[in-house]
């Protein structure tokens, strides 16, 4: 955790930067007027999805399963063309699962091996 600020009973900010990440996520009441939950489609890039959803189903988190997009790469906001399991041949970018946070709002992780050139 970088940061963990209370600065009245309505406001409290708290940053959680993954692991040797350059982003740091930015939680908290008072943060942004968004009604709980209404945030959705937010993605968290992992290395290897099967780790990462196994850890969570670990820590009591309600994920899907694994899936992939019939269509390619990018899944839709609805289960909607989902197929069951790993991308085929493990495509960069092609695997995913989901859950809900406590507020509601909707999580996809990713799995991300090789980054597309350029980036």
């Amino acid at each position: 955790m970088d940061v963990d600020y209370v600065a009245d009973d309505s406001s409290r900010v708290v940053h959680l930067p993954p692991p040797a990440s350059q982003c740091s996520p930015l939680f908290g009441p008072g943060v942004t007027t968004a009604a709980p939950g209404s945030q959705q489609g937010l993605h968290l890039i992992v290395s290897d999805i099967e780790a990462a959803h196994a850890e969570l189903v670990d820590r009591g988190i309600d994920m899907s399963e694994i899936f992939h997009d019939a269509g390619g790469v990018f899944h839709r906001g609805t289960e909607e063309g989902r197929v069951s399991g790993l991308a085929p041949e493990r495509a960069s970018y092609g695997s995913f699962a989901t859950f809900t946070d406590p507020d509601g709002n909707g999580w996809a992780l990713q799995e991300v091996t090789t980054r597309l050139p350029g980036r």
